[in-house]
């Protein structure tokens, strides 16, 4: 299944980003072009489905919360 994403892409240095718009996943590289290959590259591996070598643990987890 293919989906389009919306990439911005600005320079930082000799380096330029490519954040994707619709998840939080950036990368990087030397060109443009390049850039947006890894990125493509990024996404896929973001939306991989994770292959447990184990089964998993479950646990809880208790956080001590501000008052607001």
């Amino acid at each position: 299944m293919k989906r389009k994403f919306t990439a911005s892409i600005w320079r930082e240095g000799d380096w330029y980003v490519a954040q994707c718009l619709e998840v939080d996943v950036a990368s990087q590289g030397k060109t443009e072009e390049e850039a947006l290959e890894n990125l493509k590259e990024a996404l896929a591996l973001y939306f991989e489905p994770p292959t447990a070598t184990e089964p998993p643990k479950i646990a809880q987890v208790e956080v001590e919360l501000g008052t607001a």
